[in-house]
């Protein structure tokens, strides 16, 4: 059976040149190779007063519930809680709770495979470099189309991108 895409489910990410999207942190949590605030700044703007949909592992990176956002967490793990969030055993549940309101998947990588045949929109901070790190973005698909795209520098002289792609 063919993947329904759902018109208002988004992917937000931010990737290297070389694909890497995260890093362990020295507490053994995931992290970003990168410091961007800009990027966190757009980040916040785009998800603002909408669901944001994440794995455990983002979730638990993040160490506490975005604000003005719906979180939600995905994962196998049964009986598992977070404060602040709602859980759910699968991407289907999560979905079916956000019915037709836009939402936004956040990470972390197992989550973008299975929620990229699924969206109808994405939205990619490009870094402009070849980030060391432990997690990748998977590869796209040749239906993504490219829409939007806003180059710039940030304050440290970092070269990056906001990229918008629908199918």
């Amino acid at each position: 059976m063919a993947d329904v895409i759902h018109p208002n489910l988004a992917i937000i990410v931010a990737v290297a040149r070389n694909r890497i999207i995260g890093c362990t942190n020295d507490e053994g949590r995931g992290a970003l190779p990168w410091h961007l605030p800009e990027d966190l700044k757009h980040f916040k703007e785009m998800t603002s007063g909408h669901p944001i949909i994440m794995g455990r592992k983002t979730w638990e990176s993040l160490g506490r519930p975005l604000p003005n956002r719906r979180n939600m967490v995905i994962t196998r793990q049964e009986d598992y809680t977070a404060a602040g969030a709602e859980v759910f055993g699968g991407l289907a549940d999560a979905l079916a709770a956000v019915g037709n309101t836009t939402a936004y998947i956040i990470g972390g990588a197992e989550l973008y495979k299975q929620a990229l045949p699924l969206a109808a929109r994405l939205i990619i901070t490009e870094v402009g470099i070849d980030a060391v790190g432990d997690t990748l973005f998977p590869d796209l698909a040749s239906d993504w189309r490219e829409v939007t795209r806003e180059s710039h520098t940030s304050a440290a002289g970092l070269p990056y991108a906001f990229v918008t792609y629908q199918r």
